[in-house]
């Protein structure tokens, strides 16, 4: 098939995020399939206006100038998503594919997906990564009425124009099927684990623990993502202030940037332990993040305690059992349900950091638990979550969508 693949921020493992698109993208090129990838070029934003095409890894990449950063306001951030639907709604009519595929986030993203789709009568195919408009309005980001009207209608406009619809999670499968949507067209597609590119060398990590000082021989409770409002990372803060009485010698480590870092550092000095116990590290590319989670005892997932995060699919968690390393996370749902029932890792108290202090210490001293733990993780990762077993469901889809298989066609 020619596939005109709509992702706003598509990323390679040569910067920094998830590679979710990237993967996918080049084994469907592998088996055979046309694949253009439609995406914005932030370097270039502010200095052309015009789409570049580039073929990578067999993928054709088109690339336009939209200025984003993790640091705009929301309402800039809107105006970014609108220009991109606007400009890619035309790019991938232009493209004449046999299949359109939508990955959100933005949900706007749907909008030059329906199009491209009706214009050329072909299936459109939506992946859902976040519960929207659920998120943004539970932790503030979606305030005006009408606004969260809007964002509804576009939530019910993207799933009732999609053939198809890929979760990432069995809770956001919920939340679309809950929308009046049929159950039988929805497939649970979870983030995966790179198996080739998270086996790292052990001198790799003794060198990188090495360029430490404040590491060396000591134990080290890492998150390695976004630090934005949703994350909560200052929930790390508290729990090494509150870990530091039990056991000085545990070090936390933070490898990310967003909206919240400042705040973040700003916090760890007033609890006194920026550069004590707690320590910022700056963006690494997505290549250089298998050696950085292969260097801690323990790899964290965050989130601020609101339910609908709980549906998260976070590359972090799926890196952390790709490196074969415990999880721990501060939230319910499935990936808690997960970590109990496999024994990779432990959900700390979400509420209470001086509880969750204790708990972490206890596993971090165990060194049987951190072993074992870490061996589960890796079995999670194997026959659970191998990016390789998880793009064969992943086509699989596009390829019902395509045929036309199982799903009552709706007139062009």
């Amino acid at each position: 098939m020619r596939i005109a693949y709509i992702h706003q921020y598509y990323l390679t493992p040569e910067v920094w995020g998830g590679t979710r698109s990237y993967e996918f993208a080049r084994r469907l090129a592998q088996r055979g399939h046309e694949v253009h990838i439609l995406t914005t070029d932030l370097e270039s934003a502010g200095r052309s206006r015009r789409w570049h095409v580039t073929i990578e890894q067999g993928v054709h990449v088109h690339r336009l100038p939209v200025a984003y950063s993790n640091h705009m306001s929301y309402g800039r951030r809107l105006v970014a998503f609108a220009a991109f639907a606007l400009a890619v709604s035309a790019r991938a009519t232009q493209v004449a594919p046999d299949l359109v595929f939508a990955t959100s986030t933005p949900l706007t993203v749907a909008i030059p997906g329906i199009v491209a789709s009706r214009l050329r009568r072909k299936p459109f195919v939506f992946e859902v990564r976040d519960l929207w408009p659920e998120i943004p309005i539970d932790i503030g980001a979606l305030k005006n009425p009408v606004t969260k009207r809007l964002a509804q209608w576009l939530a019910r406009l993207a799933y009732n124009g999609a053939d198809q619809v890929v979760a990432l999670s069995p809770g956001m499968a919920a939340g679309v099927i809950a929308q009046g949507y049929p159950a039988d067209r929805v497939t649970v597609v979870p983030n995966s684990c790179d198996l080739e590119l998270f086996a790292v060398p052990e001198a790799e990590v003794t060198r990188f623990r090495g360029s430490l000082p404040w590491l060396q021989g000591r134990s080290l409770v890492l998150y390695a993502g976004s630090v934005g409002l949703a994350n909560g990372v200052d929930y790390l803060v508290h729990l090494a202030a509150a870990v530091r009485p039990l056991d000085p010698e545990i070090r936390f480590a933070v490898v990310g940037d967003g909206r919240q870092a400042e705040c973040v550092r700003q916090l760890a000095a007033k609890l006194h332990v920026l550069d004590e116990t707690f320590f910022m590290l700056p963006l690494v590319p997505k290549s250089q993040i298998p050696v950085v989670v292969a260097s801690a005892d323990i790899a964290t997932s965050l989130f601020i305690p609101l339910p609908s995060l709980e549906h998260n699919s976070a590359n972090k968690f799926f890196d952390a059992l790709a490196a074969a390393r415990p999880v721990a996370i501060n939230y319910g749902g499935w990936q808690a349900d997960l970590l109990e029932r496999s024994g990779a890792g432990l959900v700390l108290d979400p509420r209470s950091p001086d509880v969750a202090a204790g708990w972490l210490v206890k596993r971090v001293q165990d060194p049987d638990w951190l072993a074992q733990a870490g061996q589960a993780a890796g079995v999670l990762a194997r026959e659970e979550f191998s990016r390789d077993m998880l793009f064969e469901r992943f086509e699989r889809v596009l390829l019902r969508a395509a045929t036309g298989e199982g799903t009552p066609r709706v007139p062009r």
